[in-house]
Order: structure tokens, then sequence, then C-alpha cells
């Protein structure tokens, strides 16, 4: 068989149960090496999505293809994938050693060679040392560790997580995130990432594929979606967003977005035509400054001290816009009249 760059492909995959159409013709390809994050709203088709990836799920029509073989048909354990559940799925029973090994054993391999591998990525994962242990004897982190390195040591050609880091906490998950993002990549594995936090995709991603009502609303590198969000639903999904309905007009060679009787300026979207549109504009974009010179004025409304960030409510004509300021100092407090200031290329024009 040919060698090919790609480790998954879905043509025209429909999943249905019933009468209800959960996955709807749906075409996607992750290349080898890549991690790719399935984000999306509950119930917008991406767990379905990794399942059928799994094979836990049959597709109703379309095919599926892993590492360019036809896996369609195939059940769970005839797929070179591995998954890492949301709850890890470990044997209480069993020690750290035990649960990493038991896949290796349960193929057929022998004892001291599963030992020896599984030895080999818990070094990896920086729990060698935790063997002996129970897993309900462990940590929250340390059994997402044991759950990594006992799919891990299968060698799958896909390695998938579903909502790995939902049962830590804060600070946790931004360090696991990490680390799952540098084995990845010092392995040059291929993943599958399914979350709802947009914080983590952003994060750990190559790509990102938004999901919406069981179809793919969009997918890019995580600082395409972010900065320049086709529609509303990927600004409002990704990322925080003043979102303000409005109209595109062009005046004298120029672009203005249109809403409640202000203009705004706005840079020239490609393909997008004059009518409605919706205005996406990013809290951090945005600077309060002097009323004189400002793109709109405003009412400071509550602020809030974050540490590292003051958060302003401010009215304006087109509606209450979120601002962040890394200056903790306000130029105005609530009450006081501000001017709202942000450049035309930080105002994105998307459809609604």
């Amino acid at each position: 068989m040919a060698q090919t760059t790609v480790a998954v492909e879905f043509k025209q995959v429909v999943k249905r149960f019933g009468p209800v159409v959960v996955l709807h013709p749906l075409d996607l390809r992750i290349g080898k090496g890549e991690l790719v994050t399935l984000l999306g709203p509950s119930g917008c088709g991406k767990t379905t999505l990794l399942r059928l990836i799994a094979g836990l799920e049959l597709p109703s029509e379309g095919t599926i293809r892993i590492d360019g073989r036809d896996v369609t048909g195939m059940s769970a354990n005839q797929r070179d994938v591995s998954l890492v559940f949301q709850s890890y799925a470990l044997f209480p029973h069993m020690t750290v050693l035990d649960n990493v090994c038991y896949g290796l054993t349960a193929s057929g391999v022998k004892k001291p060679q599963a030992v020896e591998m599984a030895r080999a990525k818990m070094e990896l994962l920086g729990i060698a040392d935790l063997g002996d242990r129970l897993s309900s004897q462990l940590s929250g982190g340390q059994q997402q560790r044991v759950a990594v390195a006992r799919s891990l040591v299968l060698e799958p050609a896909v390695l998938m997580f579903d909502e790995p880091l939902s049962n830590l906490d804060a600070k946790l998950r931004r360090k696991v995130r990490q680390d799952i993002r540098d084995l990845q990549q010092s392995l040059n594995l291929t993943v599958v990432y399914v979350t709802h936090d947009q914080e983590e995709a952003l994060a750990v991603s190559d790509r990102i594929v938004v999901m919406e009502k069981g179809r793919i609303a969009a997918m890019g590198a995580p600082h395409e979606l972010y900065e320049a969000p086709a529609t509303r639903f990927i600004a409002d999904f990704i990322g925080d967003a003043n979102l303000i309905n409005g109209d595109l007009v062009q005046v004298g060679g120029q672009h203005f977005f249109r809403a409640a009787g202000v203009d705004v300026p706005v840079l020239p979207p490609k393909g997008m035509a004059e009518g409605p549109v919706a205005l996406a504009i990013r809290p951090h974009r945005i600077r309060l400054g002097e009323v004189e010179g400002s793109v709109l004025p405003g009412q400071v409304l509550r602020q809030a001290y974050l540490g590292s960030r003051m958060e302003s409510l401010v009215a304006t004509p087109l509606g209450e816009l979120l601002v962040f300021s890394d200056a903790l100092q306000p130029v105005a407090g609530p009450g006081q009249q501000v001017g709202v200031h942000f450049a035309p290329a930080d105002a994105r024009v998307t459809s609604r």
C-alpha cells in the first residue's frame, strides 16, 4: 500500500440515530502528526465524530479511512486507534504498571515485553516512580497521565482525547494541556482532541474544527479563527467578542458598518456584499480614552478588577461593549463619560 500523509479521512460521512440526523454529510482530513481539536457546544456532534473514528459508532453513510485503510465497517479493536476517556477508565484494583500494561497483555504481548514497553512510556510521562501504586491512590493529574500512558503504549496511528481535562482544577488544566501538547509534538503524534473549552482549543491545536448542529461551521489555525471569524457564531464561540447586528454600506469608496444611526469605518471584507452583517470587536482590541477623536462616545457602567486586567462595561450608541484593559488604573470610572477607540482592522465584519 502506498504511503499516505493523511491519518484520518471522512468522505460524506452521515450519522443517524433513528430518524434524527446528528452528523450531516461531512468531509474531513487530518494529517499525520497533526493535533486537531473538535470544538463546539453540547450537542453539536463532536463526540459522535470522535466515536466514529474510534469505531464505537459506525456511520450511516460514507467512508472512513485511517492511515489509508478503509475502516468504515470495522469494530474498535480492529482499528489502530486509542482513546483517552473523560473519566480515565482506570482499573482501581490494579497498580499503575498493570493499568499501563493492560492493553498490551490483552492483545497477546508477553508480560516481560509489556512491562518494558510500559515502563518506557511511564518514564516519558514522568510517572515511572508510581508503578506500584494503585490508580485509586493517585491525584487527578497523575490519573490523567496514567490514562495517556496506557493509550500511548499501544503506539496507535491516532490518539484521541475526549474532554481530558474536565476533571482537573484550573491551574492543573493549564499544566496538563501543555504536557499533552509537548508530548504530541515531541513524538509527532496524530491527535484528535475533543473539548468545549475555547481557551484549551486555542492553546493546544494545530487546527480547530468548529462544529455547529452536526456540521463543520469552520476550520483553521487557532489565530485565523480568532482574529478573522467568518460568521457571528464563530466570533461568539471562540473567545470573547462584542457582537452587533447592522448593515455593511459603502460611502465614497469607504466601507462602514451602520447601526443605530452610527457609521463605524471598517476594512472591506472579502467576498461580502453590502447588506445585513454582524460586527465583531474583541474586548482587548478596544481602548478607552478621550471622547474627542474616538470612534464612539461612551459611558462606563461598571468595572471589575481581575488582577491581570481591568474589565469595563461601557454603554455606547451601538449598545453595551465589554472592554479588557491591561492598564489597571482606569481613565474613567462608573458613571463617567469616555471615548471608545479601536482601529478599523480590529472591527471584523462577519455574516450573521
